[in-house]
């Protein structure tokens, strides 16, 4: 797979610490990323931080410092986070970085060159924690009355001269983007904006003059861009726009823009819009995901229930984190988490299936062949069980990681693990040294080729645990991509170099249930 692949998460709100959200987000995005790289694609990941809007400066106003000081000490925070999890971004933006101003006023002067923008004065409602603003019969109704957003958010009533996106221009074309098969995923967020397109679309206002925290409106600046505006364009600004870049010709458009549910009207009716305007080519394909809820609530510091990803990442580990959030939840639904299942997955999935099936391996065939592969033969049992772990290798997995189906991918992947498991059992190497050692030597070996393609597949959810693995093995660093897969001449260049398999550590440790949780 040849062709470059782009992927994106939304940039992150920093007007508070980053939470478990968005490290969930962050961990399935970077999850992308590798499992591509492991292609052979080249691959561009871009995240970071949303700095503008009304929001970050209320939030600042009431710490008594700059929004600009709240900025980068809480992208300073998502930085440090995303560092802890292991994830490869090519790029980390802020909106307040120079060449996103000038990315952002790029593609405002190609609307108003379209004839798309005109001065008018808003009167409606606004939700700055959602900032956005929401038509009168959109609103639901507080339980004291009081007027919500539909994420039951609150909203206020706002009035101002504004400049107006001819949103509605674009209805048609919008409608036709979303019925085309891939665009945005999955089909109940498809269904919803296609609702909401089908409802009629008013202009939008995209510009705002009670605060000036924000990109400057070129030629209008006593006006500063609606942060949906400013916030959206970094898509474009980490490839170098407006100028035709190399990293532009060859990432753009988006092969996938990954968000969350609840900003999915942004992605697939706004930005479409806006990019139609400036006559730019479209993302491929947005996924909205669901909601990651503490014990099956919705986490609020009312109910004093936030958690701290970070946290979680030291009394876990990095990648037992990773894999959880990954294989518990289906992704695109809403999913909870809790100590309790996190120690209960990754006990029985990484530690005692594939952590132990790796090191019970390992130590036997340094205890018992004195460390030495040597060349073998496969009978018909040995055969069968490589078979089924290439299956889940070559195809289970990366055909369900392809459609961002993390956790039937993995599924895929600890069925051939406990396929393994049971072929120890029944083959019961520990009892072969003395009838027969030479049918002891294949049935290791078998297992130490089975091993190395497990631990190649699941390098992305996993990546330093699945690499200690590799290095036990004495797997070279380059022969450790997809395309690598049941290829054994690697196993034949082991034995022709006289490769010693030492005595393993222990790699998946047993985690304890915190004593809070184990009572």
């Amino acid at each position: 797979m040849s062709d470059p692949y782009y992927i994106t998460t939304a940039i992150h709100y920093p007007n508070g610490k980053p939470h478990i959200g968005h490290a969930y987000e962050t961990i399935a995005a970077d999850v992308l990323a590798r499992f591509h790289r492991l292609q052979g694609r080249e691959v561009r990941f871009q995240t970071g931080t949303d700095e503008h809007g009304l929001k970050m400066a209320q939030k600042a106003r009431d710490l008594g410092i700059t929004p600009r000081a709240l900025a980068d000490e809480m992208s300073g925070a998502f930085r440090d986070l995303f560092e802890q999890l292991d994830i490869t971004y090519d790029r980390f933006i802020r909106t307040t970085d120079q060449d996103h101003h000038r990315a952002s006023q790029a593609i405002w002067q190609a609307m108003e060159a379209k004839g798309d923008l005109y001065l008018d004065r808003y009167e409606g409602w606004y939700s700055v924690r959602d900032e956005a603003y929401y038509d009168e019969s959109e609103l639901i109704e507080g339980e004291g009355g009081e007027k919500l957003s539909p994420q039951s958010t609150p909203v206020e009533w706002t009035e101002e001269e504004t400049w107006f996106f001819r949103l509605s221009k674009y209805q048609d074309q919008l409608l036709t983007l979303l019925k085309t098969p891939g665009f945005l995923e999955p089909e109940s967020r498809r269904n919803e904006m296609i609702s909401f397109v089908s409802g009629g679309l008013r202009d939008l206002s995209v510009s705002r003059t009670s605060f000036d925290w924000g990109v400057k409106v070129p030629g209008s600046e006593a006006h500063v861009m609606y942060v949906w505006v400013d916030a959206l364009t970094n898509y474009l600004t980490g490839l170098g726009y407006p100028d035709k870049t190399e990293d532009y010709a060859k990432f753009w458009p988006a092969s996938l823009h990954l968000i969350g549910k609840d900003i999915v009207r942004f992605h697939t009716v706004y930005w479409p819009a806006f990019l139609m305007s400036a006559d730019l080519p479209l993302p491929k394909q947005v996924f909205g995901h669901g909601f990651l809820l503490n014990r099956g609530q919705k986490e609020s510091k009312s109910l004093g229930n936030v958690t701290d990803p970070s946290e979680l990442a030291e009394r876990f580990g990095v990648d037992n984190l990773r894999y959880f959030l990954m294989r518990e939840i289906a992704f695109g639904q809403d999913g909870s988490y809790s100590a309790e299942a996190i120690v209960t997955r990754c006990n029985a999935e990484l530690a005692n299936s594939f952590g132990n099936l790796a090191q019970r391996t390992l130590s036997m065939i340094s205890k018992n062949m004195d460390g030495k592969l040597e060349a073998f033969d496969l009978v018909e049992d040995d055969k069968t069980l490589l078979e089924t772990v290439r299956e889940a290798c070559r195809n289970g997995l990366p055909d369900a990681f392809e459609k961002l189906a993390f956790s039937a991918g993995i599924e895929e992947w600890i069925k051939a693990v406990y396929a393994c498991n049971q072929y120890v059992d029944e083959q019961a190497p520990w009892g072969l040294k003395k009838t027969d050692p030479e049918r002891m030597k294949a049935v290791l070996q078998t297992l130490f080729l089975a091993i190395r393609d497990l631990a190649i597949a699941i390098q992305p959810v996993v990546p330093a645990k699945a690499n200690a693995v590799l290095d036990q093995l004495g797997a070279a660093a380059d022969e450790r991509d997809y395309a690598d897969l049941t290829n054994e001449s690697w196993f034949d260049a082991l034995v022709d170099a006289g490769h010693l398999v030492e005595k393993p550590t222990p790699i998946f440790p047993r985690l304890e249930m915190p004593e809070e949780e184990a009572a």
